[in-house]
């Protein structure tokens, strides 16, 4: 059995909505067990409801010292200037003990993000997430091109072969597609069956 973690910062919703696709596709490979968590926020509630933050987020917050009991992370972000979201470095920051320790070497480690704009840093979101990764001894996985839908080219869309990923819009309107959430389904099920091999 592999357990896989899904591991996000959401503050308007997309990521969020995009972590439970990633999930679903996880969850359907046979022998796996899916957890959705979020990082904790950086922002005071009420910063945060009067930048429309959406609040009501079902997953619980997750624990620096749970890391090592999962087979494998999908980490999602949304992107800040083409870097990861506070939240997020925040969060990887305090795995210094886990570093240490070798407690993520050989663990399966993903990555989906969110940008406002077409070319609002997807890649280097997620290839800079990777140093962090790589410094914790884990194995990268991301979206093959056997995924179809980041071949589209019928319409915008988000996602690469480093990960899944969504446009919400510079005021923030608009949701993922139905293009991104296969992305994201498709990367949840490649990482599972990658972690299952692992676990083996």
């Amino acid at each position: 059995m592999a357990k896989i973690l899904v591991l996000y910062y959401s503050m308007y919703g997309h990521v969020e909505t995009m972590a439970k696709s990633v999930a679903e596709g996880a969850g359907s490979v046979q022998g796996t067990e899916v957890i959705i968590k979020r990082v904790p926020d950086l922002v005071p509630e009420d910063v945060a409801r009067k930048a429309g933050a959406k609040l009501d987020q079902a997953a619980p917050i997750a624990a620096v010292d749970e890391l090592p009991e999962y087979d494998a992370i999908i980490f999602g972000t949304p992107t800040r200037f083409g870097n990861m979201c506070a939240q997020m470095r925040n969060f990887l920051d305090r795995t210094g003990k886990l570093w240490v320790n070798g407690s993520l070497i050989g663990k399966v480690g993903s990555v989906f993000t969110c940008t406002s704009t077409q070319h609002g840093g997807q890649e280097t979101t997620i290839t800079s997430f990777h140093s962090t990764l790589l410094h914790h001894g884990m194995i990268i996985v991301g979206v093959p091109y056997s995924c179809q839908e980041i071949l589209n080219m019928n319409e915008i869309t988000g996602g690469s072969p480093y990960g899944a990923g969504a446009l919400a819009g510079a005021d923030n309107s608009r949701q993922p597609s139905e293009n991104e959430l296969k992305i994201a389904r498709f990367q949840g099920a490649h990482v599972a069956n990658v972690a299952k091999k692992q676990s083996a």
